[in-house]
């Protein structure tokens, strides 16, 4: 497909140019095993540690706080299960419903085990009850799990007055920060967060390669048993291409912070603005106050999104009903569902996410054909005609 109009950046993202270039020789000359004794594995061990500064520098951290894993996923179940396995006298853990299935399903999965699992609830805008949060640790607490920003809706929550809260309850806080890690600046080293979970392919990296930054003094056990990698606390050969890439998105991601929260914000609200002027019966998703600069989730009431998805596909465009995780789910999208938004709505609700590859004639053009599609689908959709009635 020539003429792709790619609005789907929180599923995943193109690899910059520049990534791509770093990660290359690594498949063909660099192509030294890190934990050889010889000069030529040695130097590929200098450069995963070049990438390991590189990340620590986008997340504001210690080089030796950074582990590398294989994606965000396992990231979460690394930081989940690590911490229940040095506890075992602790069997609950307080999340919130809203979180990515990486989470809500490690956490259900040890329900099954004999933990309890308590899910925060959520208001209107996606906005968490924190005095609830708060009512819900207790002594048998050995974690908190909050996502810093929803996957689905953009919506950020108040990660630092959260891990603060948490903190002062002597709890370990863990945070998914899949998607807010390169859109919003992170400071690690001031912070009371103890485990952060990022992807690589989210911030314009490979997919295959993500990041657990642990917290010096925060205690975990060992998810992958086997050599002595990552400090020994992840055994297996390292990706030492999907490393490099991931350093040098991160390198990038500090440098086009900015123009994400300035330029991509502004294409994101254009695109938004010109959605609801064009298509009546239709309202944005989340907190406009507090949201990522690229993501805009939008309900159309009375269709289908999968059939908005499916006409929008025909002229090339991209865009989601949801978590790309969840997509071969009839279901309306639990975060949604959390929300409040009544089923008309949250059946048809479309997800755009934008990067910094979106440009200006992108949007405009998705608004020029986004308008017909719906009206379109109304006037075949039998909930229309029962809300004439």
């Amino acid at each position: 497909m020539n003429n792709v109009i790619y609005m789907d950046n929180n599923a995943t993202t193109r690899v910059a140019d520049e990534v791509l270039e770093a990660m290359l020789p690594y498949f063909t000359q660099r192509y030294g095993n890190p934990s050889s004794m010889h000069s030529f594995g040695g130097s590929v061990a200098r450069d995963i540690a070049r990438a390991r500064e590189q990340v620590a520098a986008l997340l504001g951290c210690h080089p030796e706080e950074v582990l590398f894993t294989s994606c965000g996923t396992e990231s979460d179940n690394t930081a989940i299960k690590g911490v229940l396995s040095m506890m075992p006298e602790k069997r609950k853990i307080v999340t919130t419903r809203v979180e990515h299935p990486a989470v809500l399903a490690t956490c259900r999965d040890l329900e099954r085990h004999g933990y309890s699992v308590s899910e925060i609830g959520v208001d209107r805008q996606g906005c968490l009850d924190i005095d609830e949060l708060g009512f819900r640790i207790d002594d048998n607490t050995a974690l908190v799990s909050v996502m810093w920003a929803n996957n689905e809706t953009g919506t950020v929550f108040p990660i630092e007055q959260i891990a603060e809260l948490v903190k002062v309850r002597g709890v370990v806080f863990h945070t998914d920060a899949v998607q807010a890690v390169g859109k919003i600046p992170l400071n690690l080293k001031d912070s009371p967060i103890d485990l952060l979970s990022l992807s690589g392919h989210k911030l314009h990296a490979p997919k295959g390669i993500g990041v657990l930054f642990v917290r010096r003094g925060t205690r975990i056990g060992t998810f992958m048993h086997g050599g002595h990698q990552e400090s020994g606390r992840r055994g297996g050969t390292e990706n030492v291409p999907g490393i490099i890439a991931m350093g040098k998105a991160c390198e990038l991601a500090m440098r086009y912070m900015e123009e994400e929260n300035i330029r991509v914000k502004a294409l994101r609200d254009r695109l938004e603005q010109g959605i609801l002027n064009t298509c009546p019966d239709c309202f944005v998703n989340g907190d406009m106050d507090n949201r990522l600069p690229n993501t805009s989730n939008i309900s159309f009431e009375y269709i289908e999104g999968e059939s908005i998805l499916m006409m929008l596909d025909k002229f090339g465009i991209c865009a989601s009903s949801g978590s790309a995780c969840t997509s071969g789910s009839l279901e309306p999208s639990h975060v949604l569902r959390a929300m409040g938004v009544p089923f008309t709505a949250a059946h048809g609700s479309i997800r755009f996410s934008l990067s910094r590859y979106t440009t200006r004639q992108e949007v405009d053009f998705v608004i020029e054909k986004i308008g017909p599609i719906v009206n379109r689908l109304r006037d075949l959709s039998p909930f229309v005609a029962k809300a004439e009635k």
